[in-house]
């Protein structure tokens, strides 16, 4: 029986398309998994390419800038690494030019942030205590917060996608705290559900009005509820809204972000330093770090790769955000620490050889939807961290199919499941993946798939088909 006219025109096209690889190089799989999700290949690009060289084993529409969503996170802590190296660090400082008198700071305390994106209530409580065992209970002046260490644009949370509260939103700040973001625990209950926050912001009240459902499901806990905020005469006002399933009969934590990033160091701050005792006389401001105030406590982050590890894996836009304005604020101090991170990235791909036609990064997180890319800029820089000398600290830090990260769910009983370390990347009307996939055969590739197009939400088979693929090699 010969074969159906669209296939064969569909099968020379990709002859056409990809002279360098054979003619049975493009998986059936592949393009099954876009049939069914009404995609057409004019919306995607593909690469596939051995690290050790050689000619792509796959290639479509590879010069294509397109919208790579959370892959561009790969970009980022690819320059991060070259810049600042495996060992680089965040400190976080208290400091002060008064003396200590009788339990008491006779002065103003200074928090100097270091762009930490890792700094967490337990470290900053940490903190607090090592300045407790020094023997000051009082700070008689003000908290002086300097974030000069970050010159940052305005930031508006609702700019994206008009949900200013979700945690993926928030700004980066020198001096953010828990990613800028509360977890508010919730117990349900016969009428509702309890919600506490440990600890507590100062200055944050929580109004809930959850009330409980008749019947139902519990599926994702938080689908039918609301958060919003209003401001008070003594800060803001959290309101939890909506109806909770009767199926839901376990306590699940819902993170928000109702604060602003300074506001909720300052809340986070004066709660723990209660917590332990604690008294301000003053208030709370930001300012310079004096040239004569005395270092009295430091908090280090964890290095360089650990923090990527927890960008990557969980795909957090926040420490991307950090990470990305650290860099423009090492390499080009006083400046925009966001256009310079833009530019000191630019300056590192070109350096290490790698094409940036057609590449538009704004962020660092690719939460965007100005951010572009091209399969070959992502494939030269695959290739360009296999071969340098933190190849192991990055390899590390991608989610691998099918164990962990936001791919454990992934491929759990294919060839890919163990072999994959990958960036995904989502948004509406974007699919895309980037990294590594160790093959059968015993080679390892360098893969990209990108999808810009409205039915890319039904991608994620065709992600896996060109992942089992390579792994079956």
């Amino acid at each position: 029986m010969p074969a159906p006219i669209p296939f064969l025109l569909t099968l020379t096209a990709f002859i056409l398309l990809v002279p360098a690889a054979r003619a049975d190089s493009w998986p059936a799989a592949l393009d099954a998994s876009l049939a069914r999700a009404g995609i057409p290949r004019g919306a995607t690009a593909v690469l596939v390419e051995d690290v050790d060289g050689g000619a792509p084993l796959a290639a479509h529409r590879t010069q294509e800038a397109m919208n790579p969503a959370s892959v561009m996170k790969l970009v980022t802590s690819y320059v991060a690494l070259d810049r600042l190296g495996p060992a680089f660090t965040w400190k976080t400082r208290l400091s002060s030019p008064a003396a200590i008198r009788r339990q008491t700071l006779q002065g103003d305390l200074v928090v100097t942030g270091g762009g930490d994106p890792r700094l967490s209530r337990e470290r900053l409580w940490l903190l607090l205590r090592e300045l407790r065992a020094q023997g000051i209970r009082r700070i008689d002046g003000d908290v002086v917060t300097d974030r000069s260490f970050f010159r940052l644009p305005p930031h508006d949370p609702a700019a994206f996608d008009q949900r200013p509260l979700r945690p993926y939103n928030a700004g980066a700040d020198a001096l953010g705290v828990d990613y800028g973001a509360i977890r508010v625990r919730l117990v349900p209950t016969a009428a509702g559900a309890q919600a506490t926050v440990d600890p507590q912001p100062a200055g944050l009240d929580i109004d809930n009005r959850i009330r409980r459902g008749t019947g139902g499901a519990c599926g994702d806990p938080v689908a039918q509820l609301a958060a919003s905020t209003t401001d008070t005469p003594g800060g803001v006002r959290l309101i939890l809204d909506g109806i909770l399933p009767a199926g839901c009969t376990e306590a699940f934590d819902w993170n928000l972000a109702p604060l602003p990033p300074e506001r909720l160091f300052e809340g986070i701050f004066r709660s723990l330093w209660k917590e332990l005792g604690g008294e301000i006389g003053g208030r709370f401001r930001d300012g310079p770090t004096p040239a004569d105030a005395r270092l009295l406590a430091e908090s280090v982050s964890p290095n360089l790769p650990e923090v990527l590890r927890d960008m990557n894996k969980w795909s957090n836009n926040v420490i991307a955000r950090d990470v990305f304005a650290t860099l423009g604020s090492i390499a080009e101090p006083g400046q925009d620490s966001v256009a310079a991170g833009a530019r000191t990235v630019l300056r590192t791909l070109v350096a290490n050889g790698i094409a940036v036609d057609g590449i538009v990064i704004d962020n660092g997180a690719g939460l965007s939807r100005s951010a572009r890319i091209s399969a070959t800029t992502l494939g030269q820089l695959l290739l360009a961290a296999w071969r340098s000398r933190t190849m192991p600290e990055l390899l590390s830090s991608l989610p691998v199919a099918g164990v962990d990260g936001t791919a454990r769910r992934r491929l759990p009983n294919s060839p890919a499941a163990g072999a994959a370390h990958v960036k995904t990347g989502t948004l509406d009307g974007v699919r895309s993946l980037a990294g590594y996939v160790l093959a059968r055969n015993g080679h390892r590739y360098a893969v990209v798939l990108m999808i810009n197009h409205p039915n890319a939400s039904a991608a994620r088979d065709v992600q896996d088909a060109l992942l089992e693929w390579v792994a079956g090699l």
